[in-house]
């Protein structure tokens, strides 16, 4: 008679299998798990070399950096106000050009356009997305700054001239040019991330709609836009992302002068292109400690407007909403 032991197997045939499966499925959690938060660490290993960075200037100047208008590198006078005062204000132009014109751009392509225009269309807007920030600096420079110069800014100042915002003398490099060009950048952005959502909209919605006697652009404002509106909203931080951070061409056109002016005319400065500009010329270890901490600061502004735009998606959602996923 056999060995019981020798013929009965120690485990079901499925089990090695199983096992395997969940080994497999633990790795491929950890693993994902460890690729999230190499996110975190690398924003929290950025942070730490600023601030590690800055340490002569947070030393001397301490909160006062942040409000004070100095920016003197010969008697080491720093101040970070006129910077961030640029860098939002330019955001905001950006915002107000292209908002508008990358979601009524993305409700034509999805909505009215005919098929065989939708896709020459889509791929012109997205190449735009692909030309090199310095490339649209140059043209900036020497296309769109002279345009703006002799025919939109008069015009503006001669219509809109009893406001402080369009008031003042005229040099071409100015605020407002800076804020046109971070619009012309960030509009594929915000259109192609709209266009996406506004596809993802059920048919059904636009179909009640028409059910109903609703017009075309009832339809397109109460069906679609209605619904999608958290979605744009999200669009609308992807592209601020982009636009406080931008450096190269905003350099070559917003005049680079550190100073808080009423008119959108008066030339400014970004946080991000000062750093730019002044980094290879400072000569002191303040004035580099005082740039490091300039880059600190654009770190924690981009990081406290994007936890300021969810928690406003999440005010105007509702409690239902979550934040922008």
């Amino acid at each position: 008679m056999p060995d019981v032991a020798t013929t009965v197997p120690k485990s079901a045939p499925g089990e090695h299998h199983l096992t395997q499966h969940k080994f497999g499925d633990h790795a491929f959690k950890w693993l994902t798990l460890f690729m999230a938060l190499s996110v975190f660490a690398l924003i929290g290993l950025i942070g730490y070399e600023l601030a590690h960075g800055s340490t002569l200037a947070l030393k001397k100047f301490g909160w006062r950096f942040l409000v004070s208008s100095d920016w003197d590198p010969v008697s080491e006078q720093f101040g970070a106000l006129p910077f961030i005062f640029g860098t939002l204000v330019s955001s905001l132009i950006a915002l107000v050009i292209a908002v508008p014109l990358s979601v009524a751009s993305a409700v034509f392509l999805t909505e009215m356009a005919p098929r065989w225009l939708r896709q020459p269309l889509t791929i012109f807007i997205e190449l735009l997305s692909a030309v090199p920030s310095v490339i649209l600096g140059l043209w900036g420079i020497f296309v769109m700054v002279p345009w703006l110069r002799v025919h939109l800014f008069p015009w503006l100042k001669s219509t809109l001239g009893f406001l402080p915002l369009f008031q003042g003398p005229i040099y071409g490099v100015s605020m407002l040019a800076g804020g046109i060009i971070l619009a012309i950048m960030i509009i594929p952005i915000i259109t192609s991330v709209s266009r996406e959502i506004i596809r993802s909209v059920p048919g059904l919605q636009r179909e009640a709609a028409y059910a109903l006697g609703a017009t075309r652009w009832e339809v397109t404002r109460i069906a679609v836009l209605s619904y999608a509106k958290k979605g744009l909203f999200g669009a609308t931080i992807l592209g601020l992302g982009r636009a406080l951070g931008e450096t190269m061409a905003v350099t070559m056109v917003i005049g680079n002068r550190p100073e808080i002016a009423k008119s959108l005319f008066a030339p400014g400065y970004t946080l991000a292109s000062v750093v730019a500009n002044e980094f290879t010329e400072a000569t002191t270890d303040l004035y580099l400690h005082a740039l490091f901490e300039l880059g600190l600061v654009l770190l924690g502004v981009t990081i406290l407007v994007n936890a300021l735009a969810q928690l406003l998606l999440k005010t105007l959602g509702g409690p239902g909403v979550k934040g922008q996923r």
